[in-house]
This record gives structure tokens, C-alpha cells and sequence, in this order.
């Protein structure tokens, strides 16, 4: 059985897209993949409420107790890897996960770290990327589902969806109408990639 591990920092939408998707299309038998625990860096976090009621494992490494030591990023990073590690996973997802990662953490995690950015990459990395993309005027825009490399927002990417920008659109209503999209495509990119894994 191949583990899946999902990072999350808010509310866990896509995180709950991939679990319904997961149990909707029977990972478990048709790819022998289960999604074996989601891990929160934020204790308040809603998507872990989402998470137990969907009868995953869910668990907090606080990023905040780390801080007052001398390389807080790399402590957090360190003790988050031993958290995911204890599960085995075949693939950690990053779903709406609010941290950079230091790049030892990506090294350890080589080609089995996703994340999804909600922009058509190579274009907008970084946040605030639905305002950015307004105010270029970009007729389109959409989400990346892509391999983590230790450059932010880059790395082989996976699968893509494109939705228009209408004329009267703000950050927030282009941004609702991304998150639908990735919400479709995340699951399917994911699935994807364990179908081609030996």
C-alpha cells in the first residue's frame, strides 16, 4: 500500500477534494494508495476538522514552537519530515500548505512532493496571484499542479486548468472560480502520477 501524506495550513478544500475523490474512485483498490495522515503546521487550522470527518488520521506540528530557536525554519522543517516520515509515504501533497520549504526538506521529499499554485506557471509565482493577473490585464487565467523543485513555484508540472477573467472580476470572485477548477484537477493530476509509478 502506498501512503499518501497531505500538508495543510487553512481550511482544506482541496485537501477534502482529494479525499473525496480518493474514496469516490477507490484509490485503495484500484492504485493501492490510501491517504494516510494530513498534517496541519497551524492547530487552528479548519481543514482538520474536514479531515476527521472524513475518518482520516490528522495531526498539528505547530511551526510556532519552533520559533525562538536559532534556525527556526529548518527546526520546524526538521521535525515536520520526522512527522511525514513516520507514515512512509510514497507522496506528500502539498494542498493550501503556507510555508516555504527549505530546501533540504524538498531534497528529502525528491520527486514524490506535489503542490498545486493557483496561477497557469510560469506566470505569477508568489502570492496574490488572481490580483496580479487582473491587474496585467490577462484574459485567462487558471492553476498549476506541479512537481516541487527547490525553486519556488517551479518544477515539472503536472497538469493545468484554465479559466477566463471577465471583465468584472475582483481577486475574490477569480479566485472562487480557480479554486473549483483545482478542486477537479489536483485529484486527477495526483491519481495520474500513481498510476505511473512501478
Amino acid at each position: 500500500m502506498r501512503n499518501i501524506v497531505i500538508l495543510i495550513s487553512g481550511g482544506g478544500s482541496n485537501m477534502q477534494a482529494i479525499a473525496q475523490a480518493a474514496q469516490r474512485e477507490q484509490w485503495h483498490e484500484r492504485l493501492q494508495a490510501h491517504i494516510a495522515c494530513v498534517i496541519s503546521n497551524r492547530p487552528q487550522a479548519a481543514g482538520l476538522a474536514k479531515a476527521a470527518d472524513l475518518g482520516l488520521v490528522t495531526q498539528v506540528v505547530d511551526h510556532t514552537l519552533y520559533e525562538n530557536q536559532s534556525h527556526p525554519r529548518e527546526a520546524f522543517d526538521s521535525a515536520l519530515m520526522q512527522a511525514i516520515d513516520a507514515h512512509q509515504p510514497s507522496l506528500v501533497v502539498l494542498a493550501g500548505f503556507m510555508r516555504i520549504l527549505s530546501p533540504g526538506f524538498v531534497v528529502h521529499y525528491q520527486g514524490r512532493l506535489l503542490n498545486i499554485h493557483p496561477s497557469l506557471l510560469p506566470a505569477f509565482t508568489g502570492l496574490n496571484t488572481h490580483q496580479r493577473a487582473i491587474d496585467a490585464g490577462c484574459r485567462f487565467a487558471g492553476a498549476t499542479v506541479h512537481q516541487v523543485t527547490v525553486d519556488l513555484d517551479d518544477g515539472p508540472i503536472l497538469a493545468q486548468a484554465v479559466v477566463p477573467v471577465l471583465p468584472d472580476d475582483t481577486a475574490d470572485s477569480l479566485a472562487a472560480r480557480v479554486l473549483t477548477q483545482e478542486h477537479l484537477i489536483y485529484p486527477q493530476a495526483i491519481a495520474d502520477w500513481l498510476s505511473r509509478q512501478p
